[in-house]
C-alpha cells in the first residue's frame, strides 16, 4: 500500500505585496528612546539653566534633519 499525498503549491504572500509597513517592535524601541532622549534634555534644561540654549539648538538642527530624512524616506518608498 502506498500512500500519495497531493502537494500543492503554496502561494506565500511577498513583503512587497502587504504594503509598506514597519515591524511594531520597532516603532515602540524608536518611541521610547525619543521619550528619553526628550526627557533627559528637558531635565538638562531644568537643573542646568546655562544648558538651555546650546540644547535648543541642537533640537532645531535636529528636528530639521528628522523632518527632512522622513521626506526622503516616504518619497523612496513610493
Amino acid at each position: 500500500m502506498s500512500a500519495t499525498i497531493d502537494q500543492q503549491p503554496q502561494h506565500q504572500p511577498d513583503p512587497e505585496e502587504s504594503g509598506p509597513g514597519t515591524d511594531p517592535v520597532v516603532l515602540l524601541l524608536v518611541g521610547i528612546v525619543v521619550v528619553l532622549v526628550l526627557g533627559a534634555a528637558g531635565y538638562l534644561c531644568v537643573v542646568h539653566r546655562s544648558l538651555a540654549g546650546p540644547i535648543g539648538a541642537v533640537g532645531g538642527v535636529a528636528s530639521a534633519l528628522a523632518a527632512a530624512f522622513g521626506v526622503a524616506l516616504a518619497l523612496r518608498r513610493r
